[in-house]
């Protein structure tokens, strides 16, 4: 049964499964709010929202300064030796659940990454006036890929207007063990993945 968390609530992800966890799918979505507008004022743009992984050492720092070494996004959709892979950009956020999903292969993550931190960001947001404040049912969830299994979801559930950016839950190891930790901590200035990246640099 899956596991309904709370922002700043942990779960130990390896002790979850009763059999070696192998792999997980960190599933994240988003629907737009509908946005009025008057009788002759343009459709407002779809947001776009790009999920990435960040991925840190035991110092919680960017194993590289070079972003393709550092984070799998949709400009770099393979990382950490093919083990994190992004399954491809989602440009409207349109549908019923995941938007974008990030394949994480947790017993080939190389032993030099101790974190996967999982953010979003609104491409292009202040350009196009959008923030999180547009965004409703924002989610993230993680799933035992061998046996389809959800392990746990974290619903994003605070006030984000005017944040452009969220940094939304982090896989870490800990002991031997991978754990999750719900975040859910908005970024004011993230209309680039640069701005989410230098938190971590």
């Amino acid at each position: 049964m899956s596991v309904n968390l709370q922002k700043g609530q942990k779960i130990n992800l390896t002790k979850s499964s009763d059999t070696a966890l192998r792999a997980v799918m960190v599933g994240l979505g988003w629907d737009e709010v509908e946005q009025k507008r008057g009788w002759f004022a343009p459709k407002p743009a779809s947001i776009d929202c790009d999920a990435s992984a960040i991925l840190c050492g035991a110092d919680g720092k960017v194993i590289s300064r070079e972003v393709n070494q550092s984070v799998v996004y949709f400009g770099n959709l393979r990382g950490a030796n093919d083990s994190i892979i992004h399954q491809g950009d989602n440009l409207t956020g349109e549908g019923d659940g995941d938007d974008e999903q990030i394949l994480v292969n947790l017993q080939q993550v190389p032993n030099q990454i101790d974190k996967i931190v999982f953010v979003v960001n609104i491409y292009d947001a202040r350009v196009k006036r959008q923030h999180f404040g547009l965004i409703k049912n924002a989610f993230i969830r993680i799933v035992d890929i061998q046996k389809r299994v959800e392990i746990c979801r974290f619903n994003l559930s605070d006030n984000y207007n005017d944040m452009t950016g969220l940094i939304v839950g982090e896989i870490y190891r800990r002991e031997g063990d991978w754990k999750f930790n719900a975040i859910g901590q908005p970024i004011k200035e993230a209309s680039r993945l640069d701005s989410l990246i230098a938190y971590y640099r």
